[in-house]
Order: structure tokens, then C-alpha cells, then sequence
């Protein structure tokens, strides 16, 4: 039995259009204006959705490219190595669509996908809770959405720590619609939401990282919506839920690779140029055994988030091997951002030499769609089952 870690040729040419056009565009000092101005990169956000870039796996018939989530990994990567929080902010910008695509009816595919991936739209979804953080299953949700006399639904309740929804169009969010089902989590459902229905409020949070995208509270009061926004079938939601968050996980675990190779790149360079005592830094053993643990750890990170991708494309990929790549590439992106650092010394700490930033944007990653214990947990359950 032959194993090829290999891409194609066209996954390698994907690459480098992708590698071709973050390096022209991502630049130093642009990418410090979005960071201090917090902004999010529209007019480059509008540039990748024209090269097909952000809709590179959803279906020609939507405006996308036709590809695959392994595809979609290969443009983050480079996104994130060239920028983490820009290349996350991008990448994101349609963040939910794929519960449409997967769940929605066709009017619903038309009306939201096409917009998203022509760059004319963002969006956003929304799960988590004040209350409850990464918990979706053993209380009943505290968002609710009751059906009416006339058919349509009433929501009302608080999401927190959601992408996007001050710029974005429309999203999907998590409610109750079933408040007798045992266990809970089996009267949940998805509800689309316009951002400029009565009864959607907004407030955001200032961050350590991750400045490019906004991240908010979602505040949804007597926000009324038709029977056509209910999103497949009526409490399917949390399994539509964590169908999707193992795909995203995927994707997380790309951003942690780019991130960090993003990172390792500045501190082999500074390493190559830097002189102290007379020599290069870089022939100093502690500073050549530290770039080649990072390499290593990358690498590592690398081949993981791949096998993922791959294994989600032919629909083999349990929540086990998406968690080992979402938490693994998280944790490498911090501590090969953190060894940059140290690389770089003081000059590492100043905003102008990036790998501060890089570090940053890593740490966002440890706590997004589940921390590393979540993770942990997940995997365990894999490994040992069921014990009493």
C-alpha cells in the first residue's frame, strides 16, 4: 500500500496563486493600520471573494469554486501565514453559510450563499451563551424561539462572543424550540436572522487580538422572523451544530499552521541577519534548536490539519481527528509565536516586527469554537468510551 503526503498539481497551483497574492497585498504596514484602526479589510476582503479565494469550496451554482474543504485549509494557511488576524477575518467573513449550504432550502441557498460569495455579504453564527460558554447540552438554551398563531417565530435572548455581526448581513443562530425535550439539546433548532430586523442589538468587545473582525454580544428581543428562516428541520439544530463545528475546528487548525509558520518565517530570517558577539544568532545552538523544534512542531501541526481535511472530504473524519488538529495547531501556533519572540528578543516585542501580533492572534485560537480542555475531553471520550 503506497501513502502520498503529496498535493496535485492544481492543489499545489491553488497554493501559489494564494501564497502570489497575500504576499502582494498583506503588507507590513497595511496590516498595521487595520490592527491599530481595528477595521476590517473590506476593499482586500472584496479583492479575495472576486478571485474566488473565500468561496473556494461551495458550489460553482452559488458562486463558489467547486473545491473541497482540503482546498479551503490550503488558502488559510496562506492567508494566516502571511497574516493571522486578516487571514482569520477572510476567511470568516462567511462564517455559518456552510449550515446553509448543507441544511438549507434551495430559496434559502440562493438568497444568502450567492451574495456571501460574491463579496457582496457577511455573515455570521451564533451558539454560544453568556451562561454556558462551551455547554450546549445540559440546560435548556436561554435563546428561544417560539412559533406563533400565524406560523412565524419570536426570538429572544443573548449570544455572546459572535464573529461578525456588526458588519455582517445576516446569520444563523442556535434557539430553544423545544422546551420539554429530555435531554435538551434535542429541542434546539437554527433560525437565519437579518441584521436589520427590529430587536437585533449589537455590542462589541475590545480584544487582545484577532482586531480586523469584530467580535460582539448579539442581543435578539422580540426579533420576528418567517417560517421560511427556519434552517432544515425543526429541533435538528444542534446536530446541524456540531456537524458544522467539526468542519470549522478543521479550518481553526489551518489558521494555527499559518500562523505559526507565519511567525517561525520572521524569526528564521531575523536568525539568518542578526549578529551578537560576533557571529550570527542563528549559529548559536540555543537559537538553531529552537528553530528546529518549531519547524518540527509545524510540520507536525501541518500533516494532522491536512489528514483532517482529507478525511472530512471523504466523509471518514469522527470528531476525534478534528479536535487533535483544531487544539494541536492551536497550541503550536502559541508557543512558535512565543519562541519568535524570544528570537527576536526586544525587538520582538515591538509592534512593527509582527511576531507580537502573530502571538496575539495565536492565543484566539486556544479559545474558539471550544477551548483545549473541550478538545481534550472529546478526544478522550474517542479513545476510552463509554466507562460507566
Amino acid at each position: 500500500m503506497t501513502i502520498d503526503f503529496g498535493l496535485s498539481k492544481e492543489q499545489l497551483d491553488i497554493q501559489k496563486a494564494v501564497r502570489e497574492f497575500a504576499n502582494a497585498e498583506f503588507t507590513k504596514d497595511y496590516i498595521l493600520e487595520l490592527e491599530l484602526g481595528h477595521k476590517f479589510p473590506f476593499e482586500l476582503w472584496k479583492k479575495a471573494c472576486d478571485l474566488g479565494f473565500i468561496a473556494i469550496d461551495y458550489p460553482e451554482e452559488y458562486g463558489g469554486q467547486g473545491y473541497n474543504l482540503l482546498e479551503r485549509v490550503l488558502v488559510t494557511e496562506e492567508f494566516c501565514r502571511q497574516g493571522g488576524g486578516v487571514g482569520n477575518s477572510l476567511m470568516l467573513s462567511n462564517f455559518g453559510c456552510k449550515l446553509i449550504l448543507k441544511h438549507g432550502s434551495e430559496e434559502q441557498k440562493r438568497k444568502y450563499l450567492i451574495p456571501a460569495c460574491q463579496g457582496e455579504a457577511i455573515s455570521w453564527a451564533a451558539f454560544t451563551e453568556p451562561d454556558r460558554g462551551s455547554d450546549l447540552v445540559t440546560f435548556p438554551l436561554s435563546t428561544t424561539s417560539v412559533r406563533t398563531n400565524n406560523g412565524s417565530y419570536l426570538i429572544n435572548g443573548t449570544k455572546t462572543f459572535i464573529t461578525n455581526a456588526t458588519i455582517a448581513s445576516f446569520g444563523t443562530v442556535l434557539c430553544q424550540t423545544d422546551f420539554q425535550a429530555k435531554p435538551p439539546y434535542r429541542g434546539q433548532s437554527i433560525m437565519i436572522v437579518e441584521r436589520d430586523l427590529d430587536g437585533v442589538e449589537v455590542t462589541e468587545w475590545a480584544k487582545m487580538g484577532m482586531n480586523y473582525s469584530p467580535t460582539t454580544d448579539l442581543s435578539l428581543k422580540n426579533v420576528r422572523v418567517s417560517q421560511e428562516n427556519l434552517l432544515g428541520e425543526e429541533n435538528r439544530g444542534f446536530y446541524y451544530a456540531m456537524e458544522f463545528l467539526n468542519e470549522v475546528r478543521i479550518e481553526i487548525g489551518a489558521m494555527g499552521v499559518g500562523i505559526a509558520q507565519g511567525a517561525f518565517d520572521r524569526a528564521l530570517n531575523y536568525s539568518r541577519a542578526r549578529t551578537a558577539f560576533g557571529r550570527k544568532i542563528g549559529e548559536f545552538q540555543a537559537i538553531s534548536h529552537k528553530l528546529a523544534e518549531m519547524a518540527t512542531k509545524i510540520e507536525t501541526a501541518r500533516l494532522l490539519a491536512y489528514k483532517a481535511a482529507f478525511e472530512f472530504d471523504n466523509g471518514t473524519a469522527g470528531s476525534k481527528v478534528c479536535s487533535m488538529a483544531k487544539w494541536y495547531s492551536a497550541r503550536v501556533a502559541v508557543e512558535v509565536a512565543d519562541e519568535a519572540i524570544e528570537i527576536l528578543g526586544g525587538h520582538g516585542y515591538m509592534l512593527e516586527n509582527e511576531v507580537e501580533r502573530f502571538y496575539r492572534d495565536a492565543k484566539s485560537l486556544e479559545l474558539v469554537e471550544g477551548t483545549r480542555e473541550i478538545h481534550k475531553n472529546i478526544i478522550a471520550r474517542n479513545l476510552l468510551g463509554r466507562l460507566s
